[in-house]
C-alpha cells in the first residue's frame, strides 16, 4: 500500500494537487506545504480550536482532519476569508473591540464567527458563545469577542 496519495483541492480559491503522506494533517499540508502559517496549531488534539479553517464551508479542525480527507474539498483559510462578504467588517469589529489581543486564537474564532454569520446567526450572546465553544481565548476573556460578532451582524441589518 502506498504510503502517499495524489490529492486535488482548492485552497482560498487556487486549485492545487500534490502528493501528500497519507498520516499528514491538514494543518500541517497547509503550513508545511502550502507557506499558509495563519492556520495555527495549538494543542493538536482538536480541543483548542486554533487550527480551525472552512471546509467546504463547515469549521473543522485541521490539526484533526488528514489533508488526503481533504480531497475534493473547497478549503478557506484566514488568508482567503478576504473574498467572503463578511469578512472585513468582522476583522473591523475585532480590531474596533480589542478581540484579537495577541492573535493566536484568531484565524480560529474568525473561522467560526464567519460559519456562524454567513449561517444567518443572530446577534444572541448566548448562541455565539455556544457556537464558540470550540475555541480557546486566553486573552479577551470572550466578552469583546461576542462583541464584535454582535456589531458585525448589527452592521448587515443597518
Amino acid at each position: 500500500m502506498s504510503q502517499t496519495r495524489d490529492i486535488t483541492l482548492t485552497i482560498n480559491g487556487e486549485t492545487i494537487r500534490a502528493n501528500v503522506p497519507v498520516r499528514q494533517n491538514l494543518a500541517d499540508f497547509l503550513r508545511n506545504g502550502q507557506g499558509l502559517t495563519g492556520t495555527h496549531v495549538g494543542c493538536e488534539h482538536g480541543v483548542c480550536g486554533a487550527c480551525t479553517l472552512l471546509m467546504d464551508d463547515q469549521t473543522v479542525r485541521s490539526c484533526l482532519t488528514l489533508a488526503v480527507q481533504a480531497d475534493g474539498a473547497t478549503i478557506t483559510t484566514i488568508e482567503g476569508f478576504g473574498a467572503r462578504a463578511d469578512a472585513e467588517a468582522l476583522r473591523a469589529a475585532f480590531t474596533a473591540r480589542n478581540a484579537l489581543q495577541c492573535g493566536y486564537c484568531t484565524p480560529g474564532m474568525l473561522a467560526s464567527a464567519l460559519e456562524y454569520i454567513e449561517a444567518g446567526g443572530g446577534a444572541d450572546r448566548a448562541a455565539i458563545r455556544e457556537h464558540l465553544s470550540g475555541n480557546y481565548c486566553r486573552c479577551t476573556g470572550y466578552q469583546s469577542i461576542v462583541d464584535a460578532i454582535c456589531d458585525t451582524i448589527e452592521g448587515r441589518h443597518s
